[in-house]
């Protein structure tokens, strides 16, 4: 494997750190289009193996992907930075909301510039889907588990039971036609560790699990968020809900959140160890599962197994792209934003991500004064 100048990567995820906005379907094509379209460091099938692989394993999922591609590129070193180069400017900014909001008691305006940045990321995940649904639907199987798990999810059923289920259903077609051996996965253990205060540790504890037991996109974080802080008493409701707006109307992992409400809870030092709790399994499963990823690749059996979780990784992409635009679309000048940010993202291919994104947020702000 070429390795590739840790600056390179460092800038790469730095950039999308700060431009990353509309949640992980929006980092990924963001991610496709930078490490599969402009620079060549993965081909499309390696890139869709990341991303099975990324939504089989607990967690914020475009964070895993910056994660993977560190380590496909840089080794060891290119798995921390790349994670931490995503991760960082979502955190400060957040971290200056939380300072905003412990002071003022209220949340900046900033519906004015999201309302045109949603229906311009719709058009960048659509853009960047296309090319992953042609190579990944690759045979008839395929292409009729993929529109099972496109029905299914947009009928609300979980996705990582739609993962699973179509992992299986073609690890069970494969295995008539063919016998192997089965790859052993190791148990994925988290320890867990002491810091500064019992309230900090209890922040850190609380953080640590949901990290590492929390499948999907980081909007189920508030129902874990819920259940661990408010309903214990730490944290209201009311600033629950604007921790996750903050956490979606700011650039990168929606996980930031949780900087926000360690803030909030015991001030600096608590949002330092909810961010550090929340993310640390990240790290570490990406780092245990990277390598297996290849191994899979080559064997018959998990190989499908990977084919069909590839298929059905796609087909929730543009199942989450549907709701999207059922949510953000709402009148015409949505629909302006949206019809123009899909003519330069189809029309212009070499336009970069952020142009569509910034364009969206200024057409979106000159529309509603």
């Amino acid at each position: 494997m070429r390795q590739t100048n840790l600056k390179d990567i460092a800038k790469l995820f730095l950039k999308l750190g700060v431009i990353g906005f509309g949640g992980p379907a929006a980092h990924i094509a963001m991610m496709q289009e930078e490490v599969v379209t402009k620079r060549k460091w993965l081909t499309e099938q390696q890139f869709l193996d990341l991303i099975g692989a990324t939504n089989l394993i607990p967690g914020p999922n475009s964070t895993e992907m910056a994660i993977h591609i560190g380590y496909e590129k840089g080794g060891w070193k290119g798995l921390m930075i790349a994670g931490l180069c995503f991760i960082l400017p979502a955190i400060f900014i957040t971290g200056i909301f939380a300072w905003l909001y412990k002071q003022y008691g209220q949340i900046p305006e900033v519906q004015p510039f999201v309302y045109g940045v949603k229906p311009a990321i719709i058009a960048i995940i659509l853009g960047a889907v296309y090319p992953l649904a042609k190579r990944s639907f690759k045979s008839v199987k395929l292409a009729f588990i993929g529109v099972l798990v496109l029905v299914c999810s947009l009928l609300n059923f979980n996705e990582i039971y739609l993962m699973f289920g179509a992992g299986l259903m073609a690890l069970l077609w494969t295995s008539f036609k063919n016998t192997n051996s089965f790859l052993p996965f190791p148990f994925l253990q988290i320890s867990s560790t002491t810091f500064i205060s019992a309230t900090n540790l209890n922040l850190f504890l609380v953080f640590l699990k949901i990290g590492a037991i929390l499948y999907g996109s980081g909007y189920v974080l508030f129902a874990f968020l819920d259940t661990e802080l408010v309903s214990t008493g730490m944290l209201s409701r009311q600033q629950l809900i604007d921790a996750i707006a903050v956490g979606q109307f700011t650039p990168g992992p929606v996980f930031s959140s949780v900087t926000f409400i360690g803030y909030q809870i015991n001030g600096w030092t608590g949002a330092i160890v909810s961010t550090i709790g929340i993310f640390l399994p990240s790290f570490i499963f990406v780092a245990l599962l990277n390598p297996l990823v290849k191994k899979m690749r080559n064997s018959t059996l998990f190989s499908a197994f990977l084919d069909a979780v590839n298929v059905a990784s796609v087909a929730i992409i543009i199942s989450i792209c549907f709701s999207m635009g059922q949510d953000s679309i709402t009148d015409w000048r949505t629909v302006f934003i949206a019809l123009l940010s899909i003519t330069f993202t189809f029309g212009v291919r070499k336009i970069n991500t952020a142009f569509i994104v910034l364009g969206g947020s200024l057409i979106g702000y000159l529309l509603t004064l």
